[in-house]
């Protein structure tokens, strides 16, 4: 007789669902937070050597401050 507590196994199966549940909730989070931080890294780095290109362009730098400067961005 199962008295009530269905399939899950009563309290005890309950929280290992629970458990599971907000364990797949944690692990989300935390690899969105991941991937996002990837892509702002990639922006900020595609920003600066955009800029390090027009500072070239004008002539504010030369050629090897700007090789410098972008061995310096990729790092």
């Amino acid at each position: 007789m199962m008295n009530g507590q269905g399939m899950m196994g009563g309290f005890f199966g309950m929280g290992v669902s629970w458990l599971l549940i907000i364990g797949i909730i944690v692990v989300a989070l935390i690899l969105m937070k991941s991937w996002s931080g990837n892509q702002q890294k990639s922006a900020n780095h595609q920003d600066s050597l955009a800029i390090l290109k027009q500072r070239l362009a004008r002539g504010e730098i030369t050629e090897e401050e700007y090789d410098r400067l972008k061995k310096k961005i990729a790092e």
